[in-house]
């Protein structure tokens, strides 16, 4: 009997435990709507107290990357998480004007055995809501960095940012220039298929060959990336830098769907690994933040647009 009680009494402590938003987040928000520049990538640190929720929120958009100090509630019974009040930059902004709408993100944990995930939705305050859309996001728990020392040294060494950066003609000056053929490289391969693919773009492309460049997004913090075309590997081992990874893509015409794949080989300092791709369709300029770890591959996946022929 005793023994029975103990262990009603251990699995109600994991339960509980195991219903925390504390840790390390990641994923993408979006808005409902054509073109893969309404992607947010999303980053977030949380630190539940007695009766609030308190951490740091970091998103890339187009060429803005923001980092902010975030406050809200968490009910564990019902698991809903809401943080109040964070400005998000309007999905129709461009580089020249850039408007905020102030939101509330209002999500749902969900806890399994394979991942722990929150999602849910960007809401706009009352004043916005006329303007502003709502967003939906889904993030993602790293459980492999989701250490009490990082969390807390995370938020106590946090400095707000708001940074506006986009690729100048001097750091198109590549870092390495990549020819377009396959690699062999069986470790990889093989730790690239046991991964998930998260397919995180979808682009419409007019021309037959592209112009890629690829960055580290944000601060140059060691990222380390592979990249796989239409599933076999092109580039390996590769550090991301202000400086670019240039590759010249054909399509495969054959195909009815193209796809770039980057395989995170490590996290740098600052999880996850992310990376911006520039991407030249003739002379339409295509800017993606892209973002991988351990267990999952971010698929881009490219189409061909079609003409009045075909």
């Amino acid at each position: 009997m005793r023994k029975m009680f103990l262990l009603s009494l251990l699995v109600i402590s994991l339960t509980a435990r195991s219903q925390t938003v504390f840790g390390y987040w990641y994923g993408y928000a979006n808005v409902k709507s054509n073109g893969s520049a309404n992607n947010y990538l999303v980053e977030m640190i949380l630190q539940p107290g007695k009766d609030y929720v308190k951490g740091i929120l970091n998103y890339y958009f187009k060429n803005t990357y923001r980092s902010l100090s975030v406050k809200g509630s968490y009910n564990a019974s019902t698991r809903q998480l809401i943080m109040y009040d964070i400005p998000v930059v309007y999905y129709g902004s461009d580089s020249r004007f850039e408007v905020d709408c102030i939101m509330d993100m209002k999500g749902l944990l969900r806890v399994a055995p394979a991942k722990s995930s929150l999602t849910g939705f960007f809401t706009a305050k009352p004043d916005y809501k006329y303007t502003c859309t709502d967003i939906s996001f889904n993030l993602t728990l790293d459980a492999d960095i989701s250490k009490t020392d990082s969390v807390l040294k995370a938020i106590s060494e946090f400095k707000e940012v708001n940074q506006v950066w986009k690729p100048a003609d001097e750091d198109t000056l590549v870092a390495a220039n990549v020819i377009p053929r396959k690699v062999v490289n069986y470790v990889i391969e093989k730790q690239f298929t046991e991964r998930e693919n998260e397919v995180t773009n979808e682009i419409e492309v007019e021309s037959d060959s592209l112009r890629v460049d690829v960055f580290d997004n944000g601060e140059i913090d060691g990222d380390i990336i592979s990249l796989f075309y239409n599933k076999k590997l092109i580039l390996f081992n590769q550090k991301l830098t202000h400086k670019s990874i240039h590759i010249d893509l054909v399509l495969d015409s054959t195909l009815e769907v193209n796809e770039v794949s980057m395989f995170a080989e490590n996290l740098g300092l600052i999880a996850p690994n992310t990376a911006l791709l520039r991407i030249r369709d003739g002379k339409k300029v295509i800017d993606l933040r892209v973002s991988s770890n351990l267990q999952k591959n971010a698929i881009i996946r490219i189409r061909k647009k079609k003409t009045g022929n075909e």
